[in-house]
């Protein structure tokens, strides 16, 4: 969670928490070949009204989700060490929309599938 120092807006909302959850291995040990893996992580985006939380979660889904103009390859890729590759990415999970007080926040969790290449 941002505190007031944080930049570049403090604790102002609306703002994204990103969390790593872990991950699985199916097929061979990774570093065979042929494994594959299946890496987890929420983002819990946080605002002031329900509008400024679902459209934060837009967002994120947007960009994590996005293919380029002709489809072929992902809007923004992620980039991993040599012999690594990111063959999907998915929603995982949306538990959707929860409020405590006056804060909004919207949980989604994704999936990035990666292989080894080589």
């Amino acid at each position: 969670m941002p505190t007031s120092q944080s930049l570049p807006t403090g604790a102002q909302l609306p703002y994204h928490v990103l969390y790593e959850l872990g991950q699985s291995v199916s097929g061979p040990p990774f570093g065979d070949q042929a494994a594959d893996a299946r890496l987890l992580f929420q983002v819990t985006t946080v605002g002031s009204s329900p509008e400024a939380a679902s459209s934060g979660a837009d967002r994120v889904r947007a960009a994590f989700l996005g293919r380029t103009a002709k489809g072929v390859g992902w809007q923004y890729p992620i980039t991993l060490p040599t012999g690594y590759a990111v063959i999907g990415r998915d929603l995982d999970r949306e538990d959707g929309m929860t409020v405590a007080g006056s804060t909004y926040s919207y949980v989604q969790r994704f999936a990035v599938h990666v292989t080894t290449t080589g």
